[in-house]
């Protein structure tokens, strides 16, 4: 027997082996499929503006083609959002599980044939895509929520939810005491309907893939939040959001105002609100 054949009947027999009898299969949760999907220390914080009225075409572009083709080469797609009041701007966030994965992923994917087979199509309607923040999660072990994909049969209606970002602009030098007040700052969060799912602050490392530019204007401290309706954003989260931009504001840590970005999922996006995730 030729040993690829051999390998094919052990690889069938394996995943066709029947369960002993009496034994019933362990139930599976839709966490436990992404438990593999950790440890993403380099992080891109992506804002893309697109031609006037071509979002949503962008958005249909970005979810058919390109979460999956990033996950096969090592990367993770967190998250893909369309700003509300900015009709032209476009968020997504993108993980690598180290600056060298990043410039071995990036490479692989833009010399790739995916990219090359759609990227005339998309860079057509996308003319800014350069607003990219290099980011790490606050404390290694604690990476951005990755959620288990859109599940097409059971949220036939795609991604719900709103997601939150607290753009701090922080003052060089001051990235600790910061970050150690913006940490129990973020405590008032902490409500039904409302899921912190991260705290990144600025990676500071060469840009390892420069084809893709980055910007050095740092460093900033990122929360990210999902929650589960605009009932209880506008009730219930965003005077917190106030109280806490105006308190970090206060400390004399940071160089410009608060930037918030409230976002609406894209149909496909993993960071979403997921009931029996949160």
């Amino acid at each position: 027997m030729k040993l690829s054949t051999a390998i094919g009947s052990c690889l069938l027999a394996a995943i066709t082996l029947p369960a002993s009898a009496g034994e019933q299969p362990t139930p599976m949760s839709a966490m436990d499929t992404v438990t593999h999907l950790t440890n993403y220390q380099a992080i891109e914080f992506r804002r893309y503006i697109t031609k006037d009225g071509e979002r949503s075409h962008f958005i249909a572009y970005f979810d058919a083609y390109f979460p999956e083709a990033m996950q096969q080469l090592a990367a993770i797609v967190f998250g893909q959002f369309a700003d509300r009041g900015n009709p032209n701007h476009f968020t997504w966030l993108r993980g690598f599980h180290d600056m060298s994965a990043r410039a071995v992923v990036n490479a692989s994917f833009y010399y790739g044939p995916v990219w090359r087979e759609h990227r005339t199509k998309v860079n057509a309607i996308l003319p800014d895509s350069d607003n990219v923040m290099l980011m790490r999660p606050l404390h290694p072990d604690q990476d951005v929520t990755v959620l288990p994909a859109v599940d097409p049969v059971l949220e036939p209606n795609g991604a719900a939810g709103v997601v939150v970002a607290q753009i701090f602009s922080v003052k060089k030098g001051s990235e600790d005491a910061f970050a150690a007040k913006a940490e129990a700052a973020f405590k008032h969060y902490a409500m039904d309907g409302v899921h912190s799912a991260g705290i990144l602050v600025t990676l500071d490392a060469p840009n390892s893939f420069p084809q893709l530019p980055i910007r050095t204007d740092g460093p900033w401290l990122v929360w990210l939040g999902v929650v589960r309706d605009d009932t209880t954003l506008s009730k219930h989260l965003a005077p917190k959001l106030d109280q806490v931009e105006r308190e970090l504001s206060a400390t004399g840590l940071t160089r410009a105002p608060t930037e918030r970005q409230v976002m609406d999922p894209t149909p496909r996006s993993r960071l979403r609100w997921l009931d029996q995730a949160h």
